[in-house]
């Protein structure tokens, strides 16, 4: 048997033990460090049309800030309100259901009587839960009682309106409404008043304060941050910095004080290293209030608008920017609504969905760029307390009969009063192709009685599940709003 002498056998095993340990430090050296969870900021706008941000067609003032989003990032052309009204559209998109089905519905007022019910899991309850810190800076309007405000709702932070700022003692209906003074709620606690147009015209900054102050203080941690923006709503007011500043008059002066605040988020998030880890979705909450003429914004030529079931009531911008996560300068028409921000959010970010029902449907992979999936093929319209007033499925849209509101036939107003409307119109059944009719003119039931069979399958599902007052149904799978503690 040959030996290997002493000192050769040593400088072997020396050898071998240098080359493993090198192996080691290389995989150790090589395996990738786990992603840190994305930061989400959420804006929520408040009565912007589709046709109000200049890359979707504005004239007479810009929004380069919200430009440079979608050419950034993905334009979702074909996304919804969940609901063409606020109070409704916000518990939709905090909690991924249909509002109907939580018992929500219109415009809270004040000292209203119900609200968010505390039992329902919003997304910053779901965020919090996975480690993050929730902020909210602007409207709520889902219960000014201490029980039902965003504190209690899942944000760590809140500085903001209750409700709509139009529901104070400017109202032009105060005499009948009777609506308090208006005042900045700090976390659970009343702020300073908002007395007049000039308080007003600070709405925007301050907010827009909070939200960067809140990025910086946050920075080191995972967080939500959701920005509800009140306008452009009415009443039109803007800091004395933005006046004047648009051909279009003071609705284009907010667009564009608007378009600024976006883009210092934009930038802290940038200035802070977060740019490239931070999941920014831009949205609204309805269609332009349209009676409110040169106070008013643009449905981008879709029929209608707040307050109805037709496109321009539901149909509202959606950008989304991530960066090397979501394609840049790509345009989306896959059909989306905000019931699907939150078990989407909470897809890309680790968290659980909600214990209870949800309608949200999660787009991840077309997010992310995957075109062949199709996530959503179905809508629900619902308006007033519970009734179904049309149904959707991919491109074909069929509208029951039903009294609602119309702006056609009257004209406009002017100067910040409303022009005339109504809620009692008699609108006519139809089936509407919104491929080639986006406006829906052109009633072709008579020529597709197939597709009226199939759609009027879908309204059957949805008054099984969630009622419809027009044919005084009562759904299966309803939950109770939250009341007011006795």
């Amino acid at each position: 048997m040959t030996h290997i002498p002493i000192r050769l056998s040593r400088l072997v095993l020396s050898a071998i033990t240098l080359i493993g340990l090198g192996l080691s430090i290389s995989a150790w050296v090589e395996k990738p460090a786990p992603a840190a969870p994305p930061n989400v900021v959420l804006f929520f706008m408040d009565d912007l049309g589709y046709g109000d941000l200049s890359v979707t067609g504005a004239l007479d003032y810009t929004t380069p800030n919200l430009d440079k989003m979608a050419a950034e990032g993905t334009r979702f052309t074909n996304f919804l309100a969940a609901q063409a009204v606020c109070s409704a559209s916000r518990a939709a998109l905090l909690t991924g259901c249909y509002p109907n089905r939580l018992g929500l519905f219109g415009a809270l007022g004040p000292n209203s009587l119900i609200g968010l019910n505390p039992n329902e899991e919003t997304l910053a309850e779901l965020l919090k839960e996975r480690g993050y810190t929730t902020g909210m800076f602007g409207k709520w309007h889902l219960g000014d009682n201490k029980q039902f405000l965003p504190m209690q709702q899942g944000f760590d932070e809140y500085y903001g309106v209750p409700y709509s700022h139009d529901m104070w003692p400017l109202h032009p209906a105060q005499a009948q409404a009777h609506y308090p003074p208006l005042r900045w709620i700090d976390g659970n606690e009343p702020g300073p008043e908002i007395k007049d147009l000039t308080d007003a015209g600070k709405i925007t900054g301050t907010i827009t304060e909070k939200a960067v102050s809140f990025i910086r203080n946050h920075k080191k941690k995972p967080f939500f941050l959701y920005v509800p923006h009140p306008l452009p709503h009415v009443p039109l007011a803007t800091s004395a910095r933005f006046k004047g500043q648009s051909a279009r008059g003071i609705f284009g002066d907010v667009l564009t004080e608007l378009d600024w605040s976006v883009g210092q988020i934009m930038n802290e998030l940038k200035q802070q290293g977060l740019d490239k880890n931070t999941l920014v979705i831009f949205i609204s909450d309805n269609g332009p209030w349209l009676n409110y003429g040169d106070h008013a914004g643009s449905s981008g030529g879709f029929r209608e608008g707040k307050g109805t079931s037709f496109e321009g009531g539901h149909r509202v911008p959606c950008l989304v920017r991530w960066p090397g996560v979501v394609p840049a300068g790509r345009v989306s028409n896959k059909l989306l609504t905000a019931l699907d921000i939150l078990p989407t959010v909470a897809s890309v970010c680790g968290a659980r969905l909600p214990k209870n029902r949800i309608d949200g449907v999660d787009w991840v992979a077309l997010l992310k760029g995957d075109n062949s999936v199709t996530p959503r093929d179905k809508f629900y319209y619902y308006y007033r307390k519970n009734s179904l007033e049309a149904v959707r499925q991919g491109d074909w849209k069929l509208v029951f009969a039903h009294p609602g509101r119309t702006y056609e036939g009257f004209l406009p107003g002017q100067g910040g009063k409303p022009g005339p409307s109504t809620e009692t119109h008699a609108i006519a059944a139809g089936l509407y192709d919104l491929r080639r009719d986006p406006g829906e003119r052109y009633d072709v039931r008579e020529q597709h009685p197939e597709v009226v069979a199939k759609l009027e399958k879908i309204a059957e599902e949805a008054r099984t599940d969630l009622g419809d007052d027009l044919q005084k149904r009562t759904g299966a799978n309803v939950r109770e709003p939250g009341r007011i503690s006795q």
